[in-house]
Formats: C-alpha cells, sequence, structure tokens
C-alpha cells in the first residue's frame, strides 16, 4: 500500500515538471502576467505616419485624412477645433435648400481620456453640446438644461468623434477621391506643416463587392425623406473638388483645411435629380493651452424618464403610475393607448 501511495507521488510529480517546461504552458503564463497592452488609440498614436508620403502612399493619406479625435488628442495635446460646413441642395422643381452648420471642439490634457467640450449647431436652430470632465458627462440639446449621462458611457466618445470628423465625412462623401498635391511647407500656429492641394481624383477601382442581404422594407413602404436622401447616397456622382490641406510635420495631425466641391445626381438615375454643392473651413488653434474646463453649475440629474415626459402626461390630464420606492412601481396599472 505504501509502494502504491509512493508510486503515485511520484507520478503526480513527474507529470507536473513535465506540466511547467511544457512551451505552450509557459508562453500562457507569458501573457496572463504580462503587463496590459496600451489601448489602441494610444498604440496607434505612437506610430509614425510620414506627411511628406501622403501624396505617394494611399494608406498614409487614409490615415491621416480619417484621424480620429481621441488619437488628435494624444498626438497633439489640448487645443480647440472649429469648423464650418455649408450645403445648398438644388433640383428643377423646387427653390435651393441652403444650410450652415459649425462644430467646435476644445480638448484638454490627458489624451484619449481627457476632458473635452463639444457644440454643434446649425442654421435650423439645432444643436447639442456634451462636455466632459473628471470623467463624467453632461449633455443637453441646443436650449435645454445640462443633463448628467451616467449610464449612455459610449455618448461622450460618440460624439468626440463626430463633431471632429468633418473633413472624414467629406472625404467618405466624395467616394474617397481627395487627392492632396504637394506644395512645399508653411508656418502655421508656429509649427511646421507641409502644404497640399486637393483635386478630384480617379475613380478607384475596386473588385466584386461581397453579397449584400436585402435592405429590409417598412410596411407601407419607405417615406419620402428616406427614398431620396437613399437615392442620392447611391446614385451620387462627384464632379468637382478643390482646397488646400495643412499637415503638421511632426504628429502628422490635420491642422487647417478649405474645401469646395460638387456632387450631381444624374436625371437617368432617378427622377429627382439634384445637385450638392458644399465648402467647409476647418483650424486647430491653441495647440497646448488647457482650456480649463469645469462642469457646468446647474445640471439636472441623471434619471429614467425624463421629466419633461412626465410634464406632458400632466398637461393632457394622463395620471402617472405612483411608486412607493424608487424603481419600485405601484399596483395602479398604466393608463392604456386610445
Amino acid at each position: 500500500m505504501r509502494r502504491f501511495k509512493r508510486s503515485t507521488l511520484i507520478a503526480a510529480l513527474a507529470l507536473t515538471a513535465a506540466a511547467c517546461t511544457d512551451p505552450v504552458d509557459k508562453a500562457a503564463k507569458v501573457r496572463i502576467f504580462s503587463p496590459e497592452d496600451p489601448p489602441k488609440v494610444v498604440a496607434s498614436a505612437a506610430e509614425k505616419l510620414p506627411p511628406e508620403d501622403v501624396a505617394d502612399n494611399p494608406q498614409v493619406a487614409r490615415r491621416i485624412l480619417g484621424m480620429d479625435a481621441s488619437e488628435v488628442t494624444e498626438r497633439l495635446g489640448p487645443h480647440t477645433y472649429k469648423a464650418t460646413v455649408n450645403y445648398e441642395w438644388t433640383n428643377k422643381d423646387a427653390p435651393p435648400v441652403k444650410l450652415t452648420e459649425t462644430r467646435t471642439f476644445r480638448a484638454g490634457p490627458g489624451g484619449v481620456s481627457g476632458d473635452f467640450h463639444g457644440i454643434l449647431e446649425n442654421t435650423r436652430e439645432q444643436g447639442l453640446e456634451v462636455l466632459r470632465v473628471e470623467g463624467k458627462v453632461y449633455a443637453r440639446n441646443r436650449f435645454g438644461p445640462f443633463r448628467q449621462r451616467l449610464r449612455d458611457r459610449g455618448m461622450g466618445e460618440r460624439t468626440r468623434s463626430e463633431l471632429t470628423g468633418a473633413l472624414r465625412d467629406v472625404d467618405a462623401l466624395f467616394q474617397g477621391r481627395m487627392q492632396l498635391v504637394p506644395q512645399g511647407t508653411e508656418t502655421y500656429e508656429g509649427r511646421t506643416a507641409w502644404k497640399y492641394e486637393v483635386k478630384l481624383g480617379p475613380k478607384a477601382e475596386v473588385g466584386t463587392p461581397r453579397p449584400l442581404p436585402a435592405l429590409l422594407q417598412p410596411k407601407g413602404n419607405q417615406d419620402e425623406t428616406t427614398r431620396r436622401r437613399l437615392a442620392f447616397f447611391e446614385h451620387r456622382v462627384p464632379q468637382s473638388l478643390e482646397g488646400q490641406v495643412l499637415v503638421d510635420a511632426e504628429t502628422s495631425v490635420v491642422l487647417k483645411t478649405r474645401l469646395d466641391g460638387r456632387l450631381v445626381v444624374p436625371a437617368e438615375k432617378t427622377p429627382e435629380a439634384a445637385e450638392l454643392r458644399m465648402s467647409m473651413e476647418s483650424a486647430l488653434t491653441e495647440i497646448g493651452q488647457d482650456p480649463q474646463l469645469k462642469p457646468p453649475e446647474n445640471f439636472l440629474p441623471d434619471a429614467d424618464k425624463p421629466e419633461g415626459i412626465a410634464d406632458a402626461l400632466d398637461r393632457f390630464g394622463i395620471p402617472r403610475s405612483k411608486s412607493t420606492d424608487a424603481g419600485v412601481p405601484s399596483e395602479q396599472p398604466e393608463p392604456e393607448d386610445e
């Protein structure tokens, strides 16, 4: 019996020793106990993107033109971004429709996790404002009060990316045909910048696209606005694009842009033939200056049901459901829809 126990113990020790020398186990231990990798944005910001290669290397050009705000902050530090985009739609059956959109973004220190303040406004009295200070997000529409957003954790990141993506949006709208021609260097905000002239490049040759599932159609077909929007994006043809782009020589961040472009929807493609003229100007200023952002003095707490909805129920005489405890509804039934 003793010999059996001793042989079992020896076999277990041998298996343990063999496991410790197994290269697969060693590699797993290295992965488990290695330091945590930095966020993807931090790693992207450490990548060298030579701005002098923009004209000859499409991959570098796309990376620089489409650089996200979080990476810009990692590369450049605190700064202020402002962009103005003008749209004018025309067709033969209606007067021109004009819209001007203004985007303002102030980034504080701290890189991807730092504070920021973004404002979006347009000439139709629409817009929003988002503020992140010390990891807490506050948001409001153009004329409403600030409300703290505790549960919508991705709102701040989405808004930061959308507010500063005017150049990326224009490049996508013109089907990635923005071509940059080098024009030497110049000084902007005390920094050396590569200057590029913008032209409309040739249509990119793409392979056979992967088949996609059919688009789901709503009952009663699409509404008129949706149908026209889808037709525009499907049949749009860029006609012209010109302007200028300045790229920081040290960080490869776009510092200033000026663009003018025109797209059309041919009459043979859709009955709603139209033309879109647009212009865009953007600039980065106050580079390296901390904006000293602070939370709003007065803001509403985060809530399951905003008070605006409850006030509307009271206005039309619809009784609210009472609750004896927070988050616990009472036995009183909800009013039925008429």
